[in-house]
């Protein structure tokens, strides 16, 4: 995807929330933040405003591997928004350096699931302030797929729907379908033969699809067109669709499961703001108000526990973010060297090879 196309689409995203203006006006310019599109949201970030009289200074990225492959370029901000597979490359290259949680009031109230990693937290402190978390799951148009079509992850190898599929551009969620699809559920435990069946099993899906996308407002885009009928997709997309009125299903238990996945926030070291605006910025997002801003305008989840428990289950269930009873591969930190492994065949399977 060129750079106009990702500015286009990422915009178009903005612009679908109602962001234009919000987006267009100055912006702080002693916190920058290197986060994803569309969470550039005032009610998500209303004590930073309330307290800084402006919304941050943001830089966008398409992907977990632009972003840390801009930061190892020397590109400076003040926090990042990656996932959760990514902390231990963060930590490797230096980049961070830990939160001082005794200036973020409502830590404690992050779901302690999310913190159980090594890479998180150890004797050195806290590195990784997890925020937000959803699904990839199986979108589909339920005006012309059957829901019986989406009972399991084989439709992306149905020839009835050749041509009308798109998976993302991303790595991390295209190998979490392969190897659900092929068994695997843990994937910090992967093999090399069931590493091979895997990405045996993209090479087949690979001639279906029609799309690889970067952006959800281009997979809303491909879908909207009628081009896609199926994809594998993240909750943002199911909303932004669902905004628009469009017929879209997702189906997150499928017979072989779906993935979930996680992403937070990072200090990084060297940064050119004021690190006092750092925690405003963290103490916003963990703010209770927060996590109603987050699940109505982006369609996830807050890791707080409080602000969730205050948010009304039915809420929760439109939004595609309750529990559900099905297998989940989760995407927990792994191996840098088995995920660049990852990485790079997927750029061979999408070339043809």
């Amino acid at each position: 995807m060129t750079g106009l196309l990702k500015l286009i689409t990422g915009t178009a995203f903005a612009l679908s929330l109602g962001l234009g203006a919000n987006l267009a006006r100055a912006a702080d310019q002693d916190l920058t933040a290197f986060d994803w599109s569309g969470f550039q949201l005032p009610d998500l970030l209303a004590t930073y405003v309330k307290k800084n009289g402006d919304m941050p200074n943001f830089s966008i990225f398409a992907d977990d591997d632009e972003a840390f492959q801009k930061l190892t370029s020397g590109f400076k901000a003040d926090v990042a928004h990656p996932c959760s597979q990514m902390i231990q490359k963060y930590r490797d290259a230096d980049l961070i350096v830990p939160w001082d949680t005794s200036k973020i009031p409502n830590f404690k109230e992050i779901d302690p699931r999310f913190l159980n990693s090594k890479f998180f937290k150890d004797d050195k402190g806290v590195w990784y302030i997890p925020t937000d978390y959803a699904y990839t799951a199986i979108a589909y148009n339920t005006k012309d797929v059957p829901a019986a079509d989406v009972a399991s992850l084989d439709v992306f190898t149905n020839p009835k729907y050749a041509g009308r599929i798109s998976l993302p551009d991303n790595a991390d969620d295209v190998w979490a379908l392969a190897l659900l699809a092929t068994g695997v559920t843990d994937w910090t435990k992967v093999d090399d033969a069931q590493f091979k069946a895997a990405a045996d099993w993209l090479r087949k899906v690979h001639p279906n699809v029609v799309a690889y996308w970067a952006d959800p407002s281009q997979l809303s885009q491909l879908m909207v067109s009628g081009e896609v009928q199926v994809a594998w997709s993240w909750n943002d997309t199911i909303a932004l669709l669902k905004s628009q009125n469009f017929p879209v299903g997702f189906q997150r238990q499928a017979k072989e499961g779906a993935s979930n996945w996680f992403c937070g926030w990072v200090k990084l070291k060297n940064a050119p703001g004021k690190e006092e605006k750092a925690y405003d910025f963290i103490n916003a997002w963990l703010d209770h108000d927060a996590a109603k801003a987050l699940l109505a305008n982006v369609g996830y989840a807050s890791t707080n526990t409080v602000s969730m428990a205050a948010i009304n289950p039915d809420d929760l269930k439109a939004a595609d973010v309750d529990p559900i009873k099905t297998t989940l591969l989760s995407q927990t930190p792994i191996d840098p060297a088995l995920r660049d492994r990852m990485v790079n065949e997927f750029e061979k399977i999408k070339s043809g090879f």
